[in-house]
């Protein structure tokens, strides 16, 4: 039997560079999401960065609509660039690299059980951190900095060089690694929530034959994933978008800025943008599981129509 280029196995190449186009991919279509839950996470924690600027924010819609109304569309994708460098630097790692260490714990074998996927989803979502943190601090930043249209001059930073070199010149070096503790966390509960929910709903899909390797079988695998991530991970994103967005010495760390939420705001902080978070993570694992697996079928298959004699 001839196989199909959906039958080729990618190399690990394939994958990161796949991984990180369809992060990319998922951040384009998914920003506005993105940015409406930081903004919900951070209500009600500090004073507005422009004076006077008191409108809440309402859902994830109402969040938006505000956000066009009050600063204009373009703040909708505040941090964009920083958002795409970072999935260049990270969803390559956490996500091209998970099937590499996963057959690197089982010692090169393909069958893996639900513990091998759980350590390998924790430490390729550590390992993407070391790589990634100084670009999700500037992304969270510029998300959390309300932009009025006659105030842009009172905003924290004016572009994304700017951010690094203001940051790393205020706070120094450190201060571009701020909440690598708690993003450690996040990222590693939200690798195994999502790679392993999308590895085993997708094996059991196939393994039952109820759908074929394609496009219907990926979308469910995701939306799953999506919903078992958010569940999950709101309660560590939540500490890590605030502790990232704090001024020098508002929190004296990570679980700090946790106690002083629960103690302040009670535990249904924890879940501050949880719809946001949901609607965003969903559409995200969506565009991003089912990009990345066209995006490493298609370049598997040039590589196999290149290499193949005439």
């Amino acid at each position: 039997m001839v196989r199909g280029t959906a039958d080729l196995a990618p190399t690990a190449a394939v994958k990161v560079f796949a991984a990180g186009t369809a992060g990319c991919v998922a951040d384009l279509a998914t920003f506005p999401l993105d940015t409406a839950k930081v903004r919900l996470q951070i209500q009600g924690e500090a004073k507005p960065l422009v004076p006077g600027h008191t409108a809440p924010y309402r859902g994830v819609f109402g969040t938006i609509f505000t956000m066009v109304r009050t600063e204009g569309p373009r703040s909708l994708y505040s941090g964009l660039a920083a958002g795409l460098q970072r999935q260049m630097s990270f969803a390559s790692v956490r996500v091209g690299l998970y099937d590499t260490v996963k057959q690197f714990y089982t010692g090169g074998s393909e069958n893996a059980g639900i513990g091998t996927q759980l350590l390998a989803g924790c430490t390729t979502g550590a390992m993407a951190v070391a790589f990634a943190q100084p670009t999700d601090v500037v992304k969270v930043r510029f998300q959390a900095q309300v932009r009025l249209p006659e105030s842009s001059s009172m905003t924290r930073y004016s572009s994304t060089i700017q951010a690094y070199k203001t940051i790393a010149r205020d706070e120094g070096v450190k201060g571009l690694w701020k909440g690598c503790l708690p993003n450690i966390t996040r990222n590693a509960t939200v690798n195994c929530s999502e790679l392993v929910t999308y590895d085993v709903i997708k094996g059991i899909i196939l393994k039952n034959n109820l759908l074929t390797d394609n496009v219907p079988c990926h979308f469910t695998s995701a939306f799953a994933a999506g919903f078992c991530t958010t569940i999950v991970a709101s309660p560590v994103d939540v500490v890590k978008t605030r502790f990232m967005n704090s001024v020098p010495g508002q929190y004296s760390g990570a679980t700090n800025c946790a106690l002083t939420m629960l103690i302040k705001e009670g535990p249904a902080a924890f879940y501050k943008g949880f719809v946001p978070s949901f609607l965003r993570l969903g559409s995200w694992n969506i565009v991003m599981f089912v990009s990345f697996e066209q995006i490493k079928r298609t370049v598997t298959g040039f590589q196999q129509h290149w290499e193949s004699p005439l």
